[in-house]
């Protein structure tokens, strides 16, 4: 919650208790006096921190009780021809008002993301990339090729001018609300929060070359939403890429200020059998793995000078990481088969194209939510559900026969992970979204059980903790204690010994 809003939410409280409070006669000059007061403050609010949709009952308030005061100051009214009960009415109207406001205030904060804790200052860029040997499957029209946008954290020589936000741009969060199925405006506040980035920096001298890691959101998602993870490790000496895998996002916009949105959803539907659903999932997921092989080549491409970037020269290619979220993370472990991607980390994604392959044979970093690891437990006990169980689940014995096979093939790619020196593990109390930035966006994603009970910020870290701890260790052979075993530091953090 920023100051002055606070502060103009509080002095609209106080005014409004002094209205009911003190009587007529004492209460003219008092109410004018804080209604100047508040109207200040909202003018600086708006100036220094910008409008938004949520405090608009306060401005209301604001401007309706300035309006009263001061012309009961100058002219003196005689208000007590007003009805009780209308006057009851427009001080309840107004109690409520301010409740709603505050409620939304803290529903919706202007929240700051997480300190970057690497030596680093973070310079970050977006590439606009087009494959001119795939063509779109996604799009209706199906003539186009293959387009990425895909952003760059980096480590920065230093910071020039303000933080970039953290939204490229406001106009594609109305996407963002329609995915949550919530009005357009819901998320207009995300546009006044800062990320620690700066636009276009000059690379940092300390290093000559820094390590390459890919990143891939989950469905429905966004590269934005993966900035304090991106963040993190640029500070830490890594040049950090981020898909946004067009189509299967929320809102992607191109430089020509084209916006692609969701049309992956169309691919499943609740009539389809288990296996059009998993044979739909290996299509998109597909087409994912090829996305970051397409974009492995680009920055191949940066690193010769064909594609001009401050990053031309900058990169060590030989050993990439590579991490994801949900499908994300399936895509993580997918394009890790690629000999130009060395490990990888998947952060609570149910793998995809199993019966493809053979297992990987490179260390891999598997973190999931708890209520992941209970579905993984169901199938490692062997437990079957009751017919109660699967009412309440809303599907069938079939159904989730099928989707016991698919999970002990993962168990099996984990366990050969683990041979390979990767790592299962979970966080304690945490859910799906608590592997991503919209984890920050509203406490009530909590009370929702969209995210976990594990406090967002810690959750953050945590997670930030283990795989810049992974990645130093089998990108720059170093590090690697997080991962011998449970540390009294991360206590959430659970080590999966049983597969």
């Amino acid at each position: 919650m920023r100051l002055f809003e606070l502060l103009l939410l509080l002095s609209n409280i106080g005014l409004f208790a002094l209205t009911v409070l003190l009587k007529k006669g004492r209460r003219r000059i008092p109410v004018f006096v804080t209604s100047g007061i508040t109207t200040l403050l909202l003018v600086i609010h708006w100036t220094v921190e910008g409008y938004r949709v949520q405090l608009f009952s306060t401005y209301c308030i604001t401007i309706i009780f300035l309006a009263i005061s001061g012309y009961s100051y100058f002219k003196k009214p005689d208000l007590q021809k007003m009805p009780r009960f209308m006057l009851g009415s427009a001080y309840t109207a107004i109690a409520i008002m301010l409740i709603v406001t505050a409620g939304l205030m803290y529903a919706f904060p202007v929240f700051k993301l997480p300190e970057p804790t690497g030596e680093y200052k973070v310079g970050t860029h977006t590439f606009h990339f087009v494959d001119t040997n795939r063509k779109e499957i996604f799009a209706e029209a199906r003539n186009g090729m293959r387009e990425l946008m895909v952003q760059v954290w980096y480590p920065a020589q230093s910071g020039i001018g303000k933080n970039v936000p953290l939204v490229p741009d406001p106009q594609i969060l109305r996407y963002m609300a329609a995915g949550y199925g919530l009005p357009e405006f819901t998320f207009e506040h995300l546009k006044y929060i800062s990320s620690h980035s700066y636009s276009g920096a000059e690379v940092s001298s300390a290093q000559n070359t820094y390590l390459l890691i890919i990143a891939s959101p989950g469905n429905g998602s966004s590269k934005f939403l993966h900035t304090s993870q991106a963040e993190n490790l640029a500070s830490h000496g890594y040049i950090v890429a981020v898909i946004d895998h067009t189509y299967n996002t929320f809102a992607t916009e191109f430089p020509d200020r084209r916006i692609t949105t969701n049309t992956t959803n169309d691919l499943f539907s609740p009539d389809q059998d288990y296996r059009t659903s998993r044979e739909n999932r290996d299509k998109l997921g597909k087409v994912l793995t090829e996305d970051v092989a397409f974009v492995l080549d680009q920055f191949e491409f940066i690193q010769s000078g064909q594609i001009p970037s401050q990053l031309n020269g900058r990169m060590d290619l030989r050993h990439v990481g590579m991490f994801g979220h949900s499908i994300g993370g399936a895509t993580a472990y997918d394009a890790a088969y690629d000999p130009r991607i060395a490990v990888g980390v998947d952060l609570d994604g149910g793998l995809y194209r199993l019966r493809d392959r053979e297992g990987l044979r490179k260390p891999f970093l598997f973190i999931h939510s708890e209520n992941y690891l209970k579905q993984l437990k169901r199938v490692i006990d062997n437990r079957v559900y009751t017919d109660a169980e699967l009412n309440r689940l809303g599907s069938t014995r079939e159904w989730e026969d099928q989707v016991t096979e698919d999970k002990k093939l993962e168990l099996e790619r984990m366990r050969k992970a683990v041979d390979e020196g990767g790592q299962v593990l979970y966080v304690e109390n945490s859910e799906h979204l608590n592997f991503a930035d919209v984890q920050f966006i509203s406490p009530m994603f909590n009370m929702l059980g969209i995210t976990g009970k594990i406090v967002p910020q810690r959750a953050n870290a945590v997670i930030n903790a283990y795989m810049l701890d992974f990645f130093d260790k089998y990108l720059k052979n170093q590090g690697g204690n997080l991962l011998k075993g449970p540390d009294n530091r991360f206590p959430e953090m659970k080590f999966v010994t049983s597969l």
